[in-house]
């Protein structure tokens, strides 16, 4: 695959994972500290600053501390292992 059609890859996943985690911080059944933790890592996503594998891994790393606790819905934890799997195919 090309390095072009690749990024474009990239960048769609990124934006899906965007999404879901939009999702989730608007959630209102959601704790406040996982909503917080979502857009945190909306913002990661949107740093321009760095490639996309490392914006992939510090989402990856604000998602992976949050899904510990023990007050976050079944279906929140599940959608934040999806977005968690969109990132980890996106590499250097």
């Amino acid at each position: 695959m090309s390095k072009k059609k690749l990024k474009q890859e990239y960048e769609e996943r990124i934006g899906q994972a965007m999404a879901m985690l939009g999702l989730i911080s608007e959630d209102t059944t959601t704790p406040r500290n996982i909503r917080r933790a979502a857009k945190e890592s909306i913002e990661m996503l949107q740093n321009e600053g760095v490639t996309n594998a490392v914006k992939a891994s510090n989402a990856i790393s604000i998602l992976d501390d949050i899904l510990q606790d023990p007050n976050m819905p079944p279906y929140t934890r599940v959608k934040l292992w999806n977005v968690i799997s969109l990132l980890e195919a996106i590499k250097d």
